[in-house]
């Protein structure tokens, strides 16, 4: 059951389409009611996206612990490891590239702190979305939702200290979703999800944006660059992964 939540003016109650950030945003919309995005463009929705292409079923976890062990044996299911952990038995990671070339399995636990975390304490329509599957998303929740409210959320990195770090890539993956909706005809938009759309919209070259931003820095420094590329393909996916039971499911 749903208790009546009284609006707050940070909720952006007045509008459908909606924009906020990290895991108190994420939770906030999910108490709400309607459809919550997620956008973690580097990397778990972009490595989310290729999986489910591929038939996947993914399984969000926050963090590669005895929680996320017991869930992959309950559902029968694989443990992703971290990327510098993968070993020809076990190749299976958070890395779009290797899961886009390598074999998978049927279902994958795929831990992540961030988009991963937020997916996994989520309620509601949840549906993963980056730069490869933006329009798609997009278009799938103006032809479902009708009236229901939709908040797109940008899931952000960590800082050492664990508070949220705003990103550039994730704010970019959220304005490609938001400007989707706005041709699909999703409804009335907050200012602050319009100006996450304008900062998308704006933005002369994002592929060049996101490449030089420091999630992109970093991964390519710890010689992940090939992920990078990946999470920089634009709506070249018509999948749109939905939270179906737990898990990510192609629809």
């Amino acid at each position: 059951m749903r208790w009546a939540v009284t609006p707050e003016p940070w909720d952006q109650h007045a509008y459908r389409v909606r924009f906020a950030w990290g895991p108190v945003g994420a939770a906030r919309a999910s108490r709400r009611g309607g459809a919550t995005v997620i956008v973690d463009v580097l990397s778990f929705t972009t490595a989310v996206s290729v999986a489910v292409e591929r038939g996947v079923v993914v399984h969000p976890a926050a963090r590669a612990d005895e929680r996320a062990r017991a869930s992959a044996r309950d559902a029968d299911a694989v443990l992703a490891v971290g990327r510098h952990e993968v070993t020809e038995e076990h190749p299976w990671s958070l890395s779009p590239a290797a899961l886009r070339s390598g074999p998978v399995p049927a279902r994958l636990v795929l831990p992540s702190p961030n988009g991963s975390a937020l997916a996994a304490a989520a309620e509601g329509v949840v549906v993963a979305a980056c730069l490869r599957n933006a329009r798609a998303v997009a278009w799938w929740l103006a032809a479902r939702a009708h009236n229901e409210v939709i908040t797109v959320i940008a899931a952000g990195e960590r800082w050492p200290d664990g508070s949220l770090r705003p990103a550039l890539e994730d704010l970019l993956g959220a304005g490609a979703v938001l400007a989707a909706l706005t041709e699909a005809g999703g409804g009335s938009e907050s200012p602050e999800a319009a100006c996450a759309r304008a900062a998308y919209v704006a933005t002369h070259a994002v592929p060049d944006a996101v490449r030089g931003c420091a999630s992109a820095v970093e991964l390519r420094d710890g010689g992940f660059g090939e992920d990078v590329e990946v999470a920089l393909e634009s709506d070249v996916s018509g999948v749109v992964p939905v939270l179906v039971d737990g898990a990510f499911e192609a629809h």
